[in-house]
C-alpha cells in the first residue's frame, strides 16, 4: 500500500518541471521524507501548515534550525511530529547548501552520476531518510528521470 500511495502522491504532486530553487527541491525532498510511512492523505492535508512551519523551505532557514527549534517543532500540532524526520529535513538542508556551492549546483551533483541506481545510491548516502522509494518519489517530484515501476507487486 505504501507504493501505491507514493505511486499516487507522485501522480498528484509532480510539478510541471524542475525546481528553479534549492528550497524547491528541498520541499520536495521534505515531501518525500514525511510520506515515506505514512498516508499521502495525512501529508496533503498538512502541507500548507508544514510549508509555513519550515519557513517555506527556505534552505538557509532550514539548517540554520537548532535541536531546540527541531523540539519545538516535535510539539507542533500543525506538522508530522516524526522527530526523526523533523532532523532530517534539517540535515538534508545543510547537506543540500554544501552541495549547492559546488560547481554545478544541486541540479549538477544529481547529473554526475552515471545512471538512475547510481544517483540513488548518492542520494541515500548523502541525505537522510533517503531510501530506494522516498529517492524514486523525490526524482520524480523534481522532474528527474526515474524508470517504469510496476507498483502492482508492491506491499
Amino acid at each position: 500500500m505504501q507504493h501505491q500511495a507514493m505511486q499516487h502522491d507522485h501522480q498528484q504532486h509532480r510539478p510541471g518541471g524542475k525546481p528553479d530553487s534549492l528550497s524547491g527541491y528541498l520541499e520536495n525532498m521534505a515531501r518525500a521524507v514525511f510520506t515515506a510511512g505514512i498516508s499521502w492523505k495525512v501529508v496533503d492535508t498538512k502541507w500548507p501548515d508544514i510549508k509555513e512551519a519550515f519557513h517555506n523551505f527556505d534552505v538557509e532557514e532550514v539548517a540554520a534550525l537548532t535541536s531546540a527549534d527541531v523540539d519545538a517543532l516535535a510539539d507542533d500540532r500543525r506538522v508530522i511530529r516524526n522527530h526523526r524526520k523533523l532532523e532530517a529535513i534539517v540535515d538534508n538542508a545543510s547537506r543540500m547548501l554544501e552541495l549547492g556551492k559546488e560547481p554545478g549546483g544541486f541540479p549538477g551533483y544529481l547529473h554526475s552520476h552515471r545512471d538512475y541506481d547510481e544517483t540513488v545510491a548518492d542520494l541515500k548516502h548523502d541525505f537522510r531518510f533517503m531510501g530506494d522509494s522516498t529517492a524514486y518519489f523525490f526524482l520524480a517530484m523534481s522532474g528527474e528521470p526515474v524508470p517504469e515501476r510496476d507498483w502492482s507487486h508492491s506491499r
